[in-house]
This record gives structure tokens, C-alpha cells and sequence, in this order.
């Protein structure tokens, strides 16, 4: 179910320094055809334990390559094992390409696209602005990124060659802490700055759709403001890799309740056999699957990726966070299994079922 390919690494290049982009070459190629936008599931063990982590595909679709980007991050083991000790040569462990953060492509129709990312939220943000430049000649994109400085500027030569390869249809508005002559572009990206550049830089109202990547309380921000200024919900799209607040003390409230309570009988089918055994309430499906030694599909483990998904089909879970799913597919029975709770004393939970 949760199936790794291996992908030879061919080339490492340091964008700044500490970030690399990674070229990968697959054995099947087929396997790792991708959208842009979407992201890839690494498995690499530690010292005996095994480690997945989400990192975004940097590549356009005409670029011809897999690539993804990776930051270093202090105490992150995978971050830190690409950047300082992976060589050329080496092989990678990956799913297949994941993720809803893109829109459909339509070469024969113009649209305005806005792009905010904050540091390695670019990865994405860039897969998508490639894309849409080549494959959506009347398209427009511009791109708002936040970071500390110049020199933590990833991709920061190659957005200049793209302003200049498409000129009039990519514009880059750089945000940075400190050192900019333009008072608007310098400080954090939060919603009274937002409220500004809608003001005067950006025309909200042309603008089709919106794709947001970066720490959390930086893209609600972005959202709130473009809310504000006219964008419809649908209209804006986010990827957000790491956990919420929120979501870690939904979890620890719920580790609370389950004392003294009631076991949940569960049923779960994956790769085409059912499987039964009985959990407690204060602990996720996934973690109850994992524990029963099934090869449950999971990444992030925080409801920030879809990786989990999986279908109710009897009995009731409560979902503590949801970052990945759309409306439809919740009414639909689909839930996060990472982040997904029994209520109910019986439960079927079909992990095929997509």
C-alpha cells in the first residue's frame, strides 16, 4: 500500500547555503509522473528508526527532471543527512508523487495566479509558476516570497531568469526582514502588509487563483487578507507541512478522554484483506493500525498531508485536523486515519477505497 521506489540521486546543488536541490532519477519512471505542486514521501532510517518526511518537487513539468528541494533545519536528522552527508550516487527511498496543491492547466485560457511563500515554501510555488508560464502562454504570475535576507533566498537566480525569459507575465515582489529600500516589502508578511500590497501593488480582483506555502500563521494571514479583499475560498489553495498548535492539543485533550473508556472493535482493509482488532478511543486509527503491524499509508502524521486517507464505511470517527481533505471528500466518508478518532464501539475503516 505505502509502496517506496528507489530514485538514484545524480546531481546535488547547494541553491544557498543550506538548502540543496536533489535531481532524482527513478527506475520507474512511469511511477513518478507528477503535477505541479505536488510533493514526494522520503522513508530513511536513523539509528534503527525509521524516518518519513514531505519535501516538495521543484521541477516544472517541461523541466525534464525530478528535483525536490530541501532545507537544512536545526535538529531535523533528514534535512540535515541531504544537505551534509547524501552524495551523488546514493539511492533514495520515495512514494510516488502526492498532493492536491495545484489547479488544472488550460492553455487556451488567460488567468492571473498569485503565489506567497515564506523560505522553502517556494519549492512548490515554483513547480506550479514554471508550469503555468510554459503550458499557459496568456497566463500572468506573480509571486510574493518572504525570507530573513538576501542570501536566504532560495531559487533566487533562477525567479531572475525567469522574469527575464518571461517578461511582463512573472513579476517577483521579495519580502525581507530588514535592508530593503521600499518600506511595504520589508518586515514580516502578516495581514496589515498584506492589506497594503492588495492596496496598492496587487489587483485582487483579477487575480484567479491564489497558492499559499509557509509557516502557518503566515499563511492564515495571507488567507484572511485575501478573504478580505474578494478571493473566494475555492479560490485559495495551501501547503502546510508541519502540525498546527491547534491540532497538537486537540490530540492531547483526546489521550485524556480515553481513560476508562470503552474499546472500539475495528475492522481495517488494506491491499484487498480485511484485518480486525480492538483499540482504545485515546488513540489514532493510524497509530492502531501501525501497532497491528499493517503497512498503513502514512507521511506527516499531523493532517497537513493526504498521504492517511482512508475511507469510513461503518461506524464514526472524530477527525481532530484537516488540512488535506476538501468538503466533498469529508461528506464522502474520507478521513485522515492520523488524525482520526473512534466514537463509535464498531468501526470499518478501507484504506482501497479511493
Amino acid at each position: 500500500m505505502s509502496q517506496f521506489l528507489p530514485l538514484l540521486v545524480t546531481d546535488i546543488h547547494h541553491t544557498i547555503r543550506d538548502a540543496v536541490v536533489l535531481t532524482l532519477k527513478p527506475e520507474d519512471a512511469d511511477a513518478f509522473a507528477f503535477r505541479q505542486g505536488q510533493y514526494l514521501t522520503f522513508k530513511q532510517d536513523f539509528d534503527g528508526t525509521e524516518l518519513r518526511r514531505n519535501y516538495s518537487i521543484c521541477a516544472g513539468l517541461d523541466d525534464g527532471v525530478l528535483q525536490v528541494g530541501i532545507k537544512r533545519v536545526d535538529g531535523g536528522a533528514f534535512s540535515t543527512f541531504a544537505n551534509e552527508t547524501l552524495k551523488v550516487g546514493d539511492t533514495l527511498h520515495a512514494m510516488p508523487p502526492q498532493g492536491k496543491f495545484f489547479t488544472e492547466l488550460e492553455p487556451d485560457t488567460a488567468k492571473n495566479y498569485l503565489g506567497f511563500a515564506g523560505g522553502s515554501g517556494i519549492t512548490p510555488v515554483l513547480s506550479i509558476l514554471k508550469t503555468v508560464l510554459k503550458r499557459e502562454p496568456q497566463s500572468t504570475f506573480t509571486l510574493v516570497y518572504a525570507n530573513r535576507a538576501v542570501n536566504t533566498i532560495m531559487f533566487r537566480e533562477e525567479l531572475e531568469d525567469l522574469k527575464n525569459r518571461f517578461m511582463g507575465r512573472l513579476s517577483v515582489i521579495h519580502m525581507l526582514e530588514s535592508g530593503q529600500d521600499i518600506d511595504l516589502f520589508t518586515g514580516r508578511v502578516d495581514q496589515a502588509k498584506c492589506d497594503a500590497l492588495f492596496e496598492t501593488w496587487i489587483d485582487i480582483k483579477n487575480i484567479d487563483t491564489a497558492f499559499i506555502c509557509g509557516p502557518e500563521p503566515m499563511m492564515l494571514a495571507i488567507a484572511e487578507s485575501l478573504k478580505t479583499h474578494g478571493l473566494e475560498p475555492d479560490q485559495i489553495k495551501f501547503e502546510l507541512f508541519s502540525e498546527s498548535q491547534q491540532g497538537r492539543l486537540a490530540k492531547q485533550e483526546m489521550a485524556k478522554r480515553s481513560e476508562d473508556q470503552a474499546l472500539t472493535q475495528v475492522t481495517v482493509t488494506i491491499d484487498g484483506a480485511a484485518h480486525n482488532f480492538t483499540m482504545t478511543k485515546g488513540q489514532s486509527v493510524l497509530e492502531a493500525a501501525l501497532e497491528n503491524n499493517l503497512d498503513a499509508p502514512f507521511a506527516c502524521k499531523a493532517g497537513v498531508c493526504s498521504t492517511c486517507m482512508c475511507k469510513v464505511t461503518e461506524g464514526e470517527v472524530e477527525m481532530l485536523s484537516n488540512h488535506a481533505l476538501e468538503d466533498y471528500e469529508v461528506e464522502r466518508g474520507y478521513r485522515l486515519s492520523c488524525q482520526s478518532y473512534p466514537i463509535s464501539d464498531k468501526l470499518s475503516i478501507d484504506y482501497d477505497h479511493h
